[in-house]
């Protein structure tokens, strides 16, 4: 029927139920769930899902579970058993970091060793789409069906959903315009929208580069603070206006700016990650405390728009030899890496070191 929604418009949905502190119900093979994120879950909802009568258990990725000292059974997570006697602060003490130092004493955690736990996996692949932390509150469910729509649920086909969340959705153009720059009066300026609603990712086209020449180009993750703030935590800001004034003194270039803050993890994540390094963990120290890997970003999003663009191969500016192998294995030829050096300064020393040392970036 037309008017029902998709599976892609379902995870969507669902998505938005997760940042708003709704439950959504996960259905596979081997049973259903009813999961809420931690992050959003307020104290009546938390007794809602009590009330269905199952056991709750806390699903939160091995990163998270080291640092809480809890066992992951489970290899990449952990279902960790919620006690009858606590609520909404429990839990999100077990959930966020930041409150680490508040409320040291969580434990001991009970976590389960037997059962399967492929949906509680999908449902943090779920909270991090949404970019909460990877933390869910779970019950089992014993008639999906019926729960969804006594509850006004949405309900996910769990097989599909993974499939949805492991696809890279198509970015259609949805507007372009000139737009004179500082780096240069020819530019133009290209908005893409994925076909499931996401974030739109944009294009900074610089004068007319020839589609049949290896384009100079720079994939740039969206930083708030340091391109818009003036950050000096990173490097990100000087990145973003040496690579438009190199390709505005060339004459002709690409600047793919996408909406992957805080490498994925999403604006708000990435200001709790920055409030542990004020304890003193590194960029990828802090990024694990929360629960979420090294680098989160999906970088197929620029090769998409690069061949959507016309563009076959690139000089690519970049020092992250990541970027190099994800276009190469795209299909978008790699002529030439172009460093790209900023300097540094007393606030991110540290963080450049890190990308070095940790992350291989080249300097």
């Amino acid at each position: 029927m037309p008017l029902l929604p998709s599976t892609a418009e379902r995870v969507a949905r669902a998505r938005a139920d997760l940042r708003m502190g709704l439950p959504v119900v996960l259905e596979g093979a081997q049973g259903a769930l009813v999961l809420l994120a931690a992050e959003t879950a307020r104290a009546e909802r938390i007794d809602g899902m009590r009330a269905l009568g199952g056991p709750v258990v806390v699903a939160i990725t091995a990163r998270r579970a080291e640092t809480l000292k809890a066992r992951a059974y489970d290899g990449d997570l952990a279902r960790v058993v919620m006690p009858q006697d606590v609520g909404a602060d429990w839990l999100r003490d077990l959930a966020d970091p930041a409150r680490d130092l508040m409320a040291p004493m969580k434990g001991p955690l009970r976590t389960l060793r037997e059962g399967d736990a492929s949906l509680h996996r999908l449902g943090l692949l779920l909270a991090k789409s949404a970019q909460l932390l990877p933390a869910v509150l779970t019950v089992p469910a014993q008639d999906a069906a019926a729960l969804a729509v006594a509850h006004d649920l949405t309900r996910l086909d769990a097989v599909a959903a993974a499939e949805d969340l492991a696809l890279h959705h198509e970015l259609l153009p949805v507007a372009a315009a000139r737009l004179p720059m500082e780096a240069s009066e020819a530019g133009r300026l290209h908005i893409f929208r994925p076909d499931n609603g996401g974030v739109e990712h944009f294009a900074i086209e610089i004068g007319k580069p020839d589609r049949a020449a290896p384009v100079l180009a720079r994939l740039h993750s969206a930083c708030f603070t340091g391109d818009v703030l003036g950050s000096l935590k990173c490097d990100c800001g000087p990145q973003l206006r040496t690579a438009l004034a190199e390709m505005g003194r060339e004459g002709a270039g690409v600047l793919l700016y996408l909406n992957q803050e805080g490498r994925g993890i999403g604006i708000a994540n990435k200001m709790r990650a920055y409030s542990l390094q004020d304890q003193g963990f590194d960029t990828v120290q802090a990024n694990h405390r929360l629960g979420f890997e090294d680098d989160e970003r999906d970088f197929r999003i620029g090769a998409d728009i690069l061949r959507r663009m016309g563009f076959g191969s690139v000089r690519l500016m970049t020092n992250n030899p990541r970027k190099v192998e994800m276009m190469e294995a795209e299909g978008i030829a790699v002529a030439e890496r172009v460093p790209l050096v900023t300097g540094t300064n007393r606030h991110n020393a540290h963080y450049l070191a890190v990308k070095r040392d940790k992350s291989g970036h080249m300097f």
